[in-house]
């Protein structure tokens, strides 16, 4: 079966996601390392991750809705422009409240893969707007990869402070921020000229849920998609507390434990991601030909085996030797679980759905920064990741127990 050729508003939405990515990758590295130079403690850094999560957790869901009203392309524009502006005002202080609202506001550290931070659902949305369904679990994953690949270079960049040795924490960081403000306006820039095409698609509205009976009353069918969006919200609540116990942190916990350089530590992140790059498309291949559901669930375990083994590593090339195979397994089956949530409704209900998904993994990962970063103070280094994996396991069952019957429908329809 022949496939068909990928819309030109995918292909630059799939471009930006790279180029932002870069920026990304490198703040995942550097902010917590910063603020460690800075004399801020664990629960400090912890803390203001955490109030990040919960301030983007609100602009999720509004994003989602007004999105659906007044279109994907307005919000994209604002989130780089955020960027811009906290990026510049990184590079010239060091001032406790600019780099609170960088993290809180612009998302500096969270490993994003390249997405909109809390205005994704607005980009998640737009590109399933020009993507069929049947090309969504491929081209998602292949949007996926970019960010990862993207981030990987980021990293590299991460390592930047070491090669400065300039007299303060803020000239050794000063290049990072100066790159992140030049990737957002080139992001900006060709987002700025896209078209948004607003004429919504015609779907056929079995195939926007997870139940095969179909109905012509519209109430019913919005009832089924939000049974399918309420299922999805409790299942990503655990993925998303375990996320948010490790994710932004990882960098933070290499140095506690083994003591390594911020060259060493963005090297390990680079591996890792441009592993789940390429993987990410491997599980896009996956979901064709055992299904997208199982394709996750699968890594899912593997990837939480993995991380239950990371904290009795002795040494850092061994820890980072598994954190790049876990991160690689974990974090490239994200293409597929975006395409799920982007295909349980129709298309003007899309960037609501996109939020909820968002929104349900935002909220608890919210916490998760708070506490491991008291356990760290407390030298409890082992404890968040294996919170983390036995969470993931659990999220891993219930995610195919749930979504299961959806990999049966694909391949009836």
């Amino acid at each position: 079966m022949s496939r068909t050729p990928m819309h030109p508003i995918a292909r630059r939405l799939i471009w930006i996601r790279g180029l932002r990515s870069i920026g990304q990758g490198a703040m995942v590295v550097d902010i917590t390392l910063y603020l460690r130079a800075l004399h801020w403690s664990g629960a400090s850094i912890g803390g203001v991750t955490t109030v990040a999560g919960l301030v983007g957790a609100a602009l999720i869901l509004a994003v989602g809705v007004l999105s659906d009203r007044i279109g994907r392309k307005p919000f994209l524009l604002i989130y780089e422009a955020l960027t811009i502006m906290a990026a510049v005002a990184a590079c010239f202080t060091s001032h406790a409240m600019i780099l609170i609202l960088a993290i809180v506001i612009a998302g500096f550290g969270r490993g994003q893969s390249g997405a909109a931070g809390p205005f994704s659902p607005a980009e998640q949305a737009w590109l399933a707007r020009v993507v069929g369904r049947s090309e969504r679990g491929r081209v998602f994953s292949l949007n996926n990869a970019v960010g990862f690949i993207g981030m990987a270079f980021g990293s590299l960049l991460g390592g930047m402070p070491d090669l400065v040795h300039g007299p303060t924490p803020l000239t050794d960081y000063r290049p990072v921020f100066v790159v992140v403000a030049v990737l957002s306006v080139a992001c900006a820039t060709v987002i700025a000229f896209m078209q948004e095409e607003r004429t919504a698609p015609i779907e056929q509205p079995q195939r926007t849920n997870l139940n095969p009976k179909v109905s012509d009353d519209d109430s019913q069918i919005l009832r089924r998609e939000n049974r399918s969006m309420m299922k999805l919200a409790a299942v990503n609540a655990i993925n998303g507390l375990a996320i948010g116990l490790t994710g932004p942190m990882m960098a933070y916990w290499f140095s506690l434990r083994y003591g390594v350089s911020t060259s060493a530590i963005g090297i390990t992140l680079s591996i890792g991601f441009l592993a789940t790059g390429l993987f990410s498309i491997v599980n896009g291949m996956m979901a064709t030909r055992i299904g997208m559901v199982k394709s996750v669930t699968w890594m899912r375990v593997i990837g939480s085996l993995m991380m239950l083994t990371l904290p009795w590593m002795p040494n850092f090339a061994l820890a980072s030797a598994l954190y790049i195979m876990r991160n690689a397994v974990n974090r490239g089956t994200q293409g597929n679980r975006t395409a799920l949530s982007a295909s349980l409704t129709r298309d003007n209900r899309r960037g609501f759905a996109t939020s909820v998904n968002a929104l349900s993994m935002r909220l608890p990962s919210a916490v998760g920064p708070t506490v491991s970063g008291y356990l760290f103070d407390m030298n409890e280094l082992a404890l968040p990741l294996i919170l983390t994996a036995m969470l993931q396991l659990a999220n891993a069952g219930l995610y195919q127990w749930v979504f299961g019957q959806y990999d049966k429908q694909e391949r009836t329809a």
